[in-house]
């Protein structure tokens, strides 16, 4: 059996810091944090550390590790061995690979191992079922399993910057996910028409990436109040945007849209819309009916006109058309700067 750097029975246990002591040499100063004279949470960001002494896995208590901004190239297998944490924050090291260890952390709830050099993602970590927040971000993973559909109990997921070219159509299978899911900056083409199902989530960034088109599915998502998409190859929406009524934010700027669908008019609680940097033509006279709205972006469009509705939005505050090649001004623009709203030509 290999050795985990785990005290046998009978043997003394060299760098177990007491309550009230000068602590272990391999801590900065307060790292060790107690509960009942129990060692119970390790905090040591930005500390310097290149490695994980194996004096931690001495600590069985330990329930929450923080070694963000440290320089750990690894983790240690024995890591494993501290069965009642819960959370282990990891993010900004240099760590080229999660150890299958990690699975036996089956208490973990927070793992964050974002800004590291990880380039794949071990089985092991799909076994840890009560994850409720997962971030791998800013890493170099460029395949997921379809294992990521077994944290069921995941509420946010960040896989932004990274080099996935798929998304796994198991992404679907995430019930409890409600606060974020970050795609954003990798190099997908399309998104799985089961990311229809997360109808609970409220944040959904796929920016940067080399979308053509959204699933007709999203329509499914009315649990979303901020959807950005910008920065992609998107030539159309799906008509089924329209059901997404709880919506706030809409970013789509940098696209390749030259129309929206009428049903851009069913976003009753949108508040902002960004289209600036589109080869919009027309805006649907429905956006009248945005009711809402108090931000408006169409810079650097093809717009030759506007809608008269424009001038009826009760709530716009700022309406920006620069760069756009009018032959005149808008006859919208007159009365909404006659009520406070900033246009910009």
């Amino acid at each position: 059996m290999p050795d985990l750097g785990v005290p046998r029975p009978g043997v003394s246990r060299p760098g177990v810091p007491r309550p009230g002591g000068s602590g272990p040499q391999w801590a900065p100063a307060g790292a060790v944090r107690f509960a009942g004279g129990v060692p119970v949470a390790l905090v040591a960001p930005g500390a310097g550390l290149s490695s994980l002494p194996a004096a931690v896995g001495n600590l069985a208590a330990l329930r929450h590790i923080d070694l963000d901004g440290n320089a750990l190239t690894t983790l240690p297998g024995w890591i494993g061995s501290l069965e009642r944490l819960r959370v282990l924050l990891l993010y900004g090291n240099r760590i080229a690979a999660l150890p299958p260890g990690l699975g036996r952390l089956t208490s973990l709830e927070h793992l964050s191992a974002g800004r590291n050099a990880l380039t794949a993602v071990p089985d092991a970590l799909w076994r840890l079922s009560r994850l409720r927040s997962l971030n791998l971000a800013e890493n170099e993973i460029a395949d997921l399993a379809p294992g990521l559909g077994r944290l069921r109990e995941l509420r946010m997921l960040d896989l932004g910057h990274n080099r996935l070219c798929e998304v796994p159509a198991e992404i679907g299978d995430l019930p409890c996910l409600t606060d974020y899911l970050y795609l954003s900056d990798n190099g997908f083409t399309s998104v799985p028409a089961s990311l229809g199902r997360l109808d609970r989530l409220g944040y959904l960034n796929l920016a940067d990436n080399r979308l053509a088109a959204l699933p007709e599915t999203i329509g499914g998502m009315t649990g979303l109040h901020e959807l950005r998409a910008h920065d992609n190859r998107l030539t159309t929406l799906p008509e089924t945007i329209g059901r997404l009524t709880g919506l706030r934010e809409l970013h789509l700027r940098n696209n390749r849209l030259a129309a929206l669908p009428e049903a851009i008019g069913g976003l009753r609680a949108l508040r902002h819309l960004d289209l600036r940097g589109n080869p919009l033509q027309r805006l649907p006279d429905s956006v009248a009916g945005l009711t809402e709205l108090t931000h408006l972006d169409l810079r650097a469009t093809r717009l030759s006109t506007l809608p008269g509705g424009l001038a009826e939005l009760p709530r716009l505050e700022k309406l920006d058309l620069r760069w756009i090649k009018f032959d005149e001004v808008p006859a919208c623009v007159r009365p909404l700067r006659e009520r406070g709203c900033v246009v910009l030509l």
